[in-house]
């Protein structure tokens, strides 16, 4: 059986997951851009993994938007996307995860909401680290 472990930034909240993903996208959609700060979303979902919380589980907030689909669960101490349990099952933010994921992205979505500064640029400076 696979198992993912993953936790917030601050460390109080620590969690597991057993059993495969399902898909892993990276959503465009305008929802996504502002509850992450960035072009788009990356994560995972699995109709069948169980989700156990280690520790921390009471430091969990959900926030849904009214009148959508759209929530997201947060550490309310450090604000890091966690994973929330959802009527299709679970989703977790790819970044939390402290275990690695084999699995590539399977497809980019909501593409028509893409925000114009996101794309290739070959000619922008890449920097292993922070630039001195």
């Amino acid at each position: 059986m696979t198992q993912h472990s993953g936790s917030c930034l601050c460390g109080v909240v620590r969690f597991e997951l057993e059993g495969a993903f399902d898909a892993f996208f990276l959503c465009h959609c305008q929802h996504c851009q502002k509850d992450t700060g960035s072009a788009h979303a990356a994560n995972l979902f699995s109709q069948s993994a169980s989700l156990t919380w280690r520790s921390g589980e009471d430091a969990v907030t959900t926030f849904t938007l009214p009148s959508t689909r759209h929530s997201k669960s947060f550490c309310k101490h450090c604000g890091s996307a966690l994973p929330g349990v959802q009527p299709a099952g679970v989703v977790v933010p790819a970044g939390c995860l402290d275990t690695p994921v084999s699995m590539a992205p399977t497809a980019h979505i909501f593409t028509a909401s893409k925000a114009a500064w996101d794309g290739e640029s070959p000619d922008t400076p890449r920097f292993a680290g922070l630039p001195e």
